[in-house]
């Protein structure tokens, strides 16, 4: 059942708003926002230890652990963009030519922003 009063009558639905690849979507932003908050980068409290003897140890964990970091902090932003493509209605258009982006490719990665002739 609708609210709609006749022809004409705006929807007030977001575009993608039923659209099932928001769940996973939603799903994969929340994984790689939990990720990241496992590592604890910059959290102090994380890596200070009597416990440690090399110093050098803890150092270049820590550099994995920020590198880390920044991949899913890419990764996250690449969802958040898809998410907010699927709410105005771009989703699935390559940034570069505007075509659209095969179902394969974005079955496999749902936050791909280019088709496989412009992902570089």
């Amino acid at each position: 059942m609708s609210n709609s009063s006749g022809p004409g009558a705006e929807s007030t639905a977001t575009p993608g708003e039923g659209d099932p690849r928001r769940g996973v979507l939603t799903t994969e932003h929340e994984h790689l926002a939990a990720e990241i908050d496992e590592l604890h980068v910059g959290d102090p409290t994380e890596v200070r230890s009597d416990n440690f003897a090399d110093s050098g140890q803890v150092a270049a964990e820590q550099g994995e652990s920020m590198a880390l970091a920044g991949k899913l902090r890419e990764q996250l932003d690449d969802v958040a963009l898809a998410l907010d493509k699927l709410d105005a209605g771009t989703y699935g258009l390559c940034e570069t030519c505007g075509q659209p982006i095969g179902a394969d490719r974005l079955e496999a990665m749902p936050a791909a922003r280019f088709c496989i002739a412009h992902a570089g």
